[in-house]
């Protein structure tokens, strides 16, 4: 198993409580010098808070923990390719890369619709890897929503 794998295993345990309480199942764990400093899973709907996404809220807690904004030195493992928010997001905290599972056709900003974080226009761009787990990432997104549409159709 690779390091990337390892981490992403990290990833979805966290995008795995986030489906155990109903939300998105989307986990992300942010590294730091070979340890992970910050974990989450999407909240929007446990907070009512449109920006609970599981990113930003990884990205809040290692800001907190390296007492900076810069995250530089960080790679952000997250299960599902990021929104343009949490791309821009990615961009503004200096992220060195990010490692993503599955793609996101109808809102993915690294590599799907939109190419923020490697956008040579802006003043920064993160190294990115994807696919990893990606089977997985995926098949836990299919089981999640598939699961709501049963339920709205008995």
């Amino acid at each position: 198993m690779t390091k990337d794998e390892f981490y992403m295993g990290k990833a979805l345990e966290e995008a795995k409580k986030a489906y155990a309480i109903g939300e998105i199942p989307i986990g992300a764990v942010i590294i730091y010098k070979k340890k992970a400093i910050a974990r989450a899973h999407n909240l929007r709907e446990s907070t009512l808070c449109a920006t609970a996404h599981a990113e930003l809220l990884a990205i809040e807690e290692a800001c907190r923990v390296l007492h900076r904004w810069r995250l530089t030195g960080c790679t952000l493992y997250v299960t599902v390719e990021p929104c343009p928010m949490c791309a821009g997001a990615i961009v503004n905290s200096r992220m060195d890369r990010i490692v993503y599972g599955c793609d996101n056709p109808k809102a993915g900003a690294v590599h799907s619709l939109f190419h923020i974080v490697n956008n040579l226009s802006l003043n920064h761009q993160a190294e990115t890897t994807a696919g990893i787990r990606s089977e997985e990432c995926a098949q836990l997104m299919q089981l999640f929503f598939q699961s709501r549409r049963d339920v709205k159709n008995p």
